[in-house]
């Protein structure tokens, strides 16, 4: 900004400025004791470091609005305020403490500069002029600390997820990591240790998963060959209410909690829930592992089972298949929720006489193998196989 003097025609005449630098000094600190007995987050007396820092700052600022009036179109190096705005990144805190140390700082070297000006003859149009220019300084300063700040702590942000997504990456390797360098990156990411974890497998069907809003304790991996989410301590407080909150209205599935060096089984687990549920063997939505453990036995071995279900339902093989569906489910019954018929009846809401009738025919099929303990404990696996492709079906195994 151009000052306008009564006593030149010039922009500032030379001979004010430099009078205005003989004060610098001085200026430098008052305002220096100023935002030190003020502000509390700059008060640190016995830090010479520090202090030496906030003298450069506090002169920099100064010497660089008297070469501003002195010389408007001289270009303007912002990356001084710039680093100070990545050093109050560095410390940890925000821009408030700079902002008001900024205000402060300008109040008193306007103060100051008007009492060295005065004498000089300036007008009083010349002195707002002059006070105009101090805060119009004062914007740009502050811009150029708020643009290294925000650079500095997005960097911070994007170190901080690349170091998480390395932890994950550690957490999941098989064979799994050390201790120590899980625990050394897990230092680095500001990640606490947990005791236990649970993998969440998400459903990515179009290839652009997204992940859903969620504490920054959960490491994410959306770009994995299988997107997934890490969840410490599954069985804390409020943590299944917060999956369930996060992820509802998508196809995911949670596996179960295990201790942190078993993340990739927990993952695992979750990845072979979601596929069961594609195919439609589970149901649609958030799965959690631990309510369809059975089913996910059963089709761990696909090949197994089925050679399996040939062999222990081929007493029925040759019925209708309307009485296999009907003799199939209630023989599951009988051997899920016991032997009397009244309570294999109240399972599937048909009456206890029609029960005992199929209860008689399956006897015919199958004589002595129903009293086998070992044969019983296969007909439910591969009973339980059948159950789960059948169209409709909706497991509840646990």
């Amino acid at each position: 900004m151009a000052i306008k003097s009564d006593i030149s025609e010039s922009r500032t005449p030379a001979h004010i400025v430099k009078t205005l630098r003989s004060g610098v000094g001085p200026v430098s600190e008052e305002v220096i004791e100023e935002i030190q007995a003020r502000i509390p987050e700059y008060a640190r007396p016995s830090d010479e470091i520090y202090i030496k820092v906030v003298r450069m700052a506090v002169e920099q600022a100064i010497e660089g609005f008297l070469d501003r009036i002195e010389s408007p179109d001289a270009p303007w190096d912002p990356e001084p305020f710039r680093m100070i705005g990545k050093g109050e990144a560095a410390e940890g805190r925000n821009l408030e403490p700079l902002q008001a140390a900024m205000r402060l700082g300008a109040r008193v070297g306007w103060r100051r500069l008007t009492e060295i000006a005065g004498p000089l003859g300036l007008s009083p149009q010349a002195l707002c002029e002059l006070g105009e220019a101090v805060f119009v300084h004062l914007d740009r300063l502050a811009d150029a600390a708020a643009e290294g700040y925000d650079e500095a702590r997005a960097h911070e942000a994007g170190e901080m997820e690349r170091r998480r997504a390395r932890l994950l990456d550690l957490l999941l390797s098989q064979p799994p990591a050390s201790p120590d360098a899980i625990a050394d990156l897990a230092k680095a990411a500001a990640w606490r240790l947990p005791r236990t974890v649970a993998c969440v497998a998400l459903d990515d069907q179009y290839g652009t998963c997204r992940v859903p809003p969620l504490p920054p304790d959960v490491l994410t991996g959306p770009g994995r060959p299988l997107p997934c989410l890490l969840v410490p301590d599954p069985a804390g407080p409020g943590q299944a209410q917060l999956l369930e909150h996060a992820l509802r209205g998508r196809r995911a599935a949670i596996g179960p909690a295990v201790p942190l060096v078993a993340a990739a089984t927990s993952l695992r687990w979750a990845g072979e829930a979601l596929e069961l549920s594609r195919r439609g063997v589970l149901p649609r939505g958030l799965l959690r592992c631990e309510d369809h453990l059975a089913t996910l036995v059963v089709f761990k071995d696909e090949e197994l089972v089925d050679v399996l279900a040939e062999v222990r339902l081929a007493p029925l093989a040759h019925l209708r298949p309307t009485q296999q569906d009907r003799l199939a489910e209630t023989l599951l019954a009988w051997l899920r929720y016991g032997r009397g018929a009244g309570e294999v009846a109240a399972k599937l809401h048909v009456h206890p006489q029609t029960v005992r009738y199929r209860l008689r025919q399956l006897e015919e099929l199958y004589g002595d193998q129903l009293a086998d303990p070992d044969i019983r404990f296969e007909l439910e696996i591969a009973l339980r196989a059948r159950q789960s492709t059948r169209p409709g079906h909706r497991d509840g195994d646990r």
